[in-house]
C-alpha cells in the first residue's frame, strides 16, 4: 500500500475559551500574529481565530464567549495532547523566565534537554506550552532534522542515555563533510 505523505504541518486547532482571553495570550504573550478569524464552519456559534507562530504556519483556536479561562488539569492521557512547542531564538529564550515572572505566569525555569532547552508553563485553559531553543544551527541547505536524525545514529552507536553536544558537534562536521566540494585533501 503506498503512504499518505505529509509535507509538514499544516496548522494545529485548540479548543480554548472566549474571544479576548484567546487573543490575549496567543499574541499578546506569545507574540503570536493575528491573522484573520471567521466563524466555526462546522459550528457557526464558535469563532475561529487565526494566529502567525512565526514561521507562516497556522495555529488556530476555537473560541465561544460562554467559556472562559480557566488554568484546570488537561488530559494527557492516551490519544491526547501533551503539550505544544515552539521555537524561540536564544536570546529570546534567555528572557523567558522574566517575561513570565512580568506577567505572573508560573514555568518550569528552563530545562536542559541535550540539543535543546526548554521551558514550560500552562495557556489560560491549562495546556501545556513549550518554549525551546535548539543549542544549534544545522549546516547551510540541511534542516535541524537532518542533524539531529545524524547525532541519533551516532548516540546509538556510542551506547550513549541520549543526544548532548558531543554528538550535535560530530554530526554537523559529517554532514558538512559529506555536502561540500573541495578539492584539497581531506583530512
Amino acid at each position: 500500500m503506498r503512504k499518505l505523505q505529509t509535507q509538514g504541518v499544516h496548522h494545529i486547532t485548540i479548543t480554548g475559551a472566549d474571544r479576548q482571553s484567546t487573543i490575549d495570550f496567543w499574541e499578546g504573550v506569545l507574540g503570536m500574529p493575528f491573522v484573520f478569524d471567521q466563524p466555526n464552519l462546522d459550528d457557526p456559534s464558535q469563532g475561529h481565530l487565526y494566529f502567525d507562530p512565526g514561521d507562516g504556519r497556522l495555529i488556530t483556536v476555537f473560541t465561544s464567549e460562554d467559556r472562559k479561562p480557566e488554568r484546570k488539569s488537561v488530559d494527557q492521557g492516551q490519544g491526547y495532547l501533551h503539550h505544544l512547542a515552539f521555537n524561540v531564538s536564544k536570546v529570546t529564550f534567555d528572557q523567558l523566565v522574566g517575561r513570565l515572572k512580568e506577567r505572573g505566569i508560573a514555568n518550569s525555569g528552563p530545562k536542559d534537554r541535550g540539543f535543546m532547552d526548554s521551558i514550560y508553563f500552562k495557556d489560560p485553559c491549562g495546556m501545556l506550552i513549550e518554549m525551546a531553543s535548539y543549542r544549534f544551527e544545522p549546516p547551510a541547505g540541511l534542516t535541524h532534522t537532518d542533524v539531529l536524525h545524524r547525532a541519533h545514529l551516532i548516540r546509538v552507536k556510542a551506547g550513549d542515555y541520549n543526544i548532548d553536544k558531543s554528538h550535535l558537534a560530530d554530526a554537523i562536521e559529517d554532514l558538512i563533510a559529506e555536502n561540500t566540494n573541495t578539492l584539497s585533501d581531506k583530512a
